[in-house]
């Protein structure tokens, strides 16, 4: 499995980006896709993910209201439309693929800049 995430970029504080991950490999209503995000000098985090079955949405605290996590089984690609973003948001984003909603991922792609600019 291989997971290639892009959309990465500088942005100014309340615009937007949408990144994508494309899936290469078997995916299964199992799985779960998953964002994360890793700052400098900080552990990565989880920021949201979403049941490939059933599209169930699961996000961070805080991002919550601001980012939304969706895919198209069609093309096997999950994206994360990030809305109002802030500095704070600023981080190397990866997609990843899983079972569980926030833990037990096996699969990461190569992870895609985001600077937020104030």
């Amino acid at each position: 499995v291989q997971l290639q995430a892009s959309g990465g970029g500088l942005v100014q504080a309340g615009g937007s980006l949408r990144l994508s991950c494309v899936v290469a490999g078997h995916t299964f209503s199992s799985h779960v896709m998953g964002w994360f995000r890793q700052a400098p000098g900080k552990e990565r985090e989880f920021v949201a993910s979403i049941r490939w079955g059933a599209g169930n949405t699961y996000y961070a605290d805080s991002v919550k209201g601001r980012f939304y996590i969706s895919r198209d089984k069609a093309s096997k690609t999950v994206y994360l439309q990030m809305d109002s973003l802030k500095t704070q948001d600023t981080a190397v984003y990866y997609c990843a693929r899983g079972t569980g909603i926030r833990t037990d991922y096996n699969y990461w792609g190569q992870g895609t800049l985001v600077t937020v600019s104030s």
